[in-house]
């Protein structure tokens, strides 16, 4: 057969032949090029939306005295009105950000129609205009995305430029930095967008993406901590007889010789919560322990609005060994809620969530 006539396995377990092969490729094409349209679309509105929201908050702030004199309370009250009614993209926070924005970018035409609001956001922390507006062209016309504007600004690309005699060179090392990270915006989960276009579940996607990141930066921190823990797995299945369970994150310490499982829990700490991973905790002992093994032991973290808790998990019978050993190699509660604390905070501000 030609290459046109032959045969493939389809997605879905039917026979797809040359010509068909050729039809989904352009109907790929089409459908992501559609998807791209729609994105820059309603990134393009969302940005002059939040502008005008600058733009009218700076105009009625400065109408005179009667009008100051609302001070910080003004956007307290615009919040508490306009985030009951649109969500949370309209707190407080994001509302402060929309003010200082019109008045980093007075002028709606120098807008850059390529650039989301997420890359205005990460814009508006670079204090010196002239870099900001150096910035701002650069990621438009380089396409960068928002993580790869945020690693020139990092690593103070236009500066290095201003002071390097070897242009070529910091433009080349720019440009494999960008390449590493220049990965398409989702569109069905985009946190930004979604919140602006109000969909529904918006909350849980943004808790979800949240949680997933809290989790990456625990594992780096946990390996980076120099204590004998080994990555095992995420969402590791352990199973009862009638049920399967996925635990977070695992690692295996080799110091202690023990299984560390991790759970992440958003909300309150509930009974319910420290009996799952009691369950997790004895379950992993039956099923995965091994003969020279010591007892396995669950960590419990919860994400709350004022502060992260983080409760350990042992069975009774190993509470003296968790005492006298497991204590000088595990990382403490203080340290894991003071980690928990500090990354929640800072992909909070990155990403425009507050939480």
């Amino acid at each position: 057969m030609s290459g046109d006539e032959r045969e493939v396995m389809g997605r879905g377990g039917l026979r797809v032949d040359g010509d068909v092969s050729h039809l989904l490729a352009g109907l790929r094409e089409l459908i992501q090029e559609a998807r791209q349209r729609v994105l820059r679309s309603v990134d393009e509105v969302q940005v002059q939306t939040y502008w005008e929201v600058g733009r009218h908050i700076v105009e009625f702030e400065q109408g005179g005295a009667a009008r100051a004199a609302y001070g910080s309370k003004l956007l307290q009250t615009l919040a508490g009105e306009l985030a009951a009614e649109f969500g949370k993209g309209f707190d407080v926070s994001n509302l402060r950000h929309m003010r200082v924005f019109y008045q980093a970018f007075p002028k709606q035409d120098a807008l850059r129609r390529e650039l989301s609001w997420t890359h205005y956001r990460t814009l508006l922390r670079v204090e010196s205009g002239a870099a900001r507006q150096w910035y701002m062209q650069e990621a438009a016309g380089q396409g960068w995305t928002t993580r790869a504007l945020e690693r020139q600004i990092g690593t103070l690309y236009y500066e290095r430029l201003l002071s390097s005699s070897d242009r070529a060179e910091v433009e080349r090392e720019a440009g494999e930095q960008v390449s590493k990270l220049a990965t398409p915006r989702d569109f069905v989960r985009d946190p930004v967008m979604l919140e602006f276009l109000g969909l529904p579940g918006t909350g849980k996607l943004l808790e979800a993406d949240l949680e997933r990141a809290l989790l990456d930066n625990l594992q780096a921190f946990l390996l980076e901590l120099g204590r004998g823990f080994a990555f095992v797995a995420r969402q590791f299945r352990v199973s009862s007889e009638s049920k399967d369970f996925y635990i977070d994150l695992v690692f295996y310490n080799y110091l202690l010789k023990c299984f560390v499982l991790f759970d992440l829990k958003s909300g309150e700490l509930t009974h319910q919560d420290i009996g799952q991973m009691d369950m997790y905790v004895r379950i992993t002992d039956d099923l995965k322990r091994g003969p020279d093994d010591n007892p396995t032991v669950g960590i419990i973290l919860c994400t709350q609005k004022d502060a992260s808790i983080v409760r350990y998990s042992v069975l009774h019978e190993n509470e003296q060994i968790f005492a006298s050993r497991y204590k000088l190699v595990l990382p403490s509660e203080e340290e894991l809620r003071a980690e928990l604390d500090r990354e929640r905070g800072k992909l909070a501000e990155g990403a425009g969530w507050e939480r």
